[in-house]
């Protein structure tokens, strides 16, 4: 892919105002146009997945102050305020291990590899809140059929970028970087498994991940890797970051499962950010009629 895609500049995006009237409009006018499914929104084209849940999305201001992105911070706070510093153009991304031909794509041309969806997934962290985001991207599994892998693949690795010079509170985060995550093969060819390049039909702002993210809804968040610059076929299992911060806490599967408590918290309730009370957490996130047969004979106790 040698050619280059332009990409629509932050100076040519509607403005956020104008974009919400705009988008309340274009809902009325699709639930209206038979058969039409898609939706433009602040340069993003995309079409409305059937894989979306009904449930309430969580507000656009509460997702993006509220943030797990030790590079810029540990307060939820942080990243939000330090992010800035992320230059996100230019950004290749590496795919590598045991494929047929190695690549290196522009990020204008990740946003090419298949026609943009909306889908609107539950998203649970390990440390109990929860959310409803409308992320904008295309299947994991359509980046991973042009990778074209072989046979002997059987895990996909992930790395985050780390550059001291644009994250310097990446000295402070506790924890190993560049920070590094990974999927078995049949859970990334999974249907639901997702890269998302934006959200709230915008791209990604720099705390939430941009220019390019993980979503496994299934999953707790840490296994949702930000800003990725590195994909990789191996044959073995990966080393993930929480996994290598603390083996006994954070396991490589890390599927939300309400059975299996933290060994310093329960993970039988969470609370939704915005709602004042806890609620029951769903196996698989809700995502169990979906996913469970990954797991069929697992000990979920086990590999957790």
């Amino acid at each position: 892919m040698s050619h280059t895609i332009k990409y629509l500049p932050y100076s040519m995006v509607t403005p956020r105002s104008v974009y919400l009237s705009r988008r309340r409009f274009l809902a009325t006018a699709i639930a209206t146009r038979a058969g039409s499914q898609v939706a433009a929104a602040a340069g993003l084209n995309f079409v409305k997945s059937p894989l979306s849940t009904s449930e309430k999305q969580t507000p656009y201001q509460a997702i993006t102050t509220y943030n797990n992105y030790y590079e810029f911070g540990t307060d939820k706070s942080d990243p939000a305020k330090n992010a800035k510093t992320l230059r996100t153009r230019p950004w290749t991304v590496a795919i590598e291990g045991t494929v047929e031909q190695p690549l290196m794509l522009d990020i204008d041309t990740v946003f090419k590899i298949a026609p943009l969806e909306e889908r609107v997934y539950r998203h649970r962290c390990v440390e109990a809140w929860s959310i409803v985001v409308p992320w904008i991207g295309f299947p994991l599994s359509a980046l991973v059929n042009l990778a074209k892998p072989r046979s002997n693949a059987k895990y996909v690795a992930f790395q985050t970028l780390y550059d001291p010079k644009q994250m310097p509170l990446g000295k402070k985060a506790g924890i190993q970087l560049p920070y590094v995550e990974g999927l078995r093969m049949d859970e990334a060819m999974h249907p639901l498994a997702f890269l998302a390049v934006g959200l709230y039909g915008d791209v990604l702002p720099n705390q939430n991940g941009a220019p390019l993210r993980l979503v496994v809804p299934w999953k707790y968040g840490f296994k949702s890797i930000k800003s990725i610059v590195k994909i990789r076929f191996v044959e073995k299992q990966p080393p993930t970051t929480w996994n290598i911060a603390n083996s006994n806490e954070y396991g490589f599967y890390s599927n939300v499962n309400p059975e299996v408590d933290h060994p310093r918290w329960s993970q039988a309730k969470e609370r939704r950010l915005g709602d004042l009370f806890m609620h029951p957490t769903q196996k698989f996130n809700g995502y169990g009629d979906q996913v469970a047969r990954l797991y069929a004979g697992m000990d979920l106790k086990k590999n957790f």
